[in-house]
Order: C-alpha cells, then structure tokens, then sequence
C-alpha cells in the first residue's frame, strides 16, 4: 500500500509521516526531494511554483509511485498534492493507493511555521498555498490540533491496518 500524506506546507505531512513508516515498518519517502533546484530556489524566494514549474515533478512523483506498485513497495509519501488534478494523477491506483488529508486552520499552521527554522517553504507561501489547496472530498481527513502519535493512530484506525 502506499499512502500519501496531503495537505499545505506546514500541516505535518513529515512529522506524520516518518511517524507513521515507522508505525508501521516501511518506507518514507517526502515529495519535497522530488523538486528541481529550480523549484527549490523559487520558493525560497516566496516565489509560488507555476503548473508548469510543477509538471516535471508531478511526473517524477507518478514515475517514483509506478515503480513502488510495481515492486509492490508499503511507502508513505507525504506530499502536498493540493489540486484535485495532481491527486487524480498520482492515485492511479486506488486500491492500493490510500489519500489522507492532513487538515488544520490557516492560524495553526501560519504558527507551525513560523517556528520551522531550515525550510525552504516559509511563511510567505502560506496564502498561495491555502489559495491553491482544493480540499478533497470522499477521502479520510485528520485534524491536526491533534497530537501526532494520536494522528497516527487515527489514520491505522481508519485505513484498518
């Protein structure tokens, strides 16, 4: 199975993440080592990535997730997947393919960040980031007021593993 940990910089898709591999022994892999140096740069900057700085790395995430399919690899993948489209291609197989929404207020998160030192998503993309982000519907959500080991918890609970 490979799950993939969603939502806007700063929502704990890392944290969760390697939290939840290691719950439940497999591999973490986070989208944001995926990206040019280019894309990197940019948002450095508080540049906001265009479709067309996002598409090579899209494509490399969907290349990356075609080969854990076929090796039939247990991968966490957080990644921010914040359209309907990028999530459409990505999941390309639902079965074995499970989208968790990481979800929490602009202010959490807006706070979350400000305390995250050594990132190059900062503070200054949050607007563009919520702006972007279309929430997905018919997939599992967790709050993340929640303590992680809790989120973890919760997110077994609802995927039933």
């Amino acid at each position: 199975m490979i799950i993939i940990l969603m939502g806007v910089s700063g929502s704990g898709k890392t944290t969760i993440g390697k939290l939840l591999a290691d719950s439940l022994q497999c591999e973490f892999s986070d989208a944001d080592t995926f990206h040019s140096p280019e894309n990197v740069d940019k948002m450095r900057r508080g540049i906001p990535l265009s479709e067309a700085d996002r598409m090579p790395w899209l494509q490399d995430l969907q290349t990356a997730i075609k080969h854990w399919l076929q090796k039939n690899k247990n991968v966490v993948l957080a990644c921010s997947a914040l359209k309907d489209s990028y999530r459409q291609f990505l999941v390309l197989d639902s079965e074995h393919i499970k989208l968790v929404y990481l979800k929490g207020s602009y202010e959490l998160i807006q706070m979350r960040l400000q305390e995250r030192s050594n990132h190059y998503m900062g503070e200054n993309l949050l607007n563009s980031q919520f702006s972007t982000l279309e929430e997905p519907l018919n997939t599992i959500s967790m709050d993340i007021a929640q303590p992680p080991q809790v989120i973890v918890q919760n997110i077994r609970t609802a995927l039933g593993i």
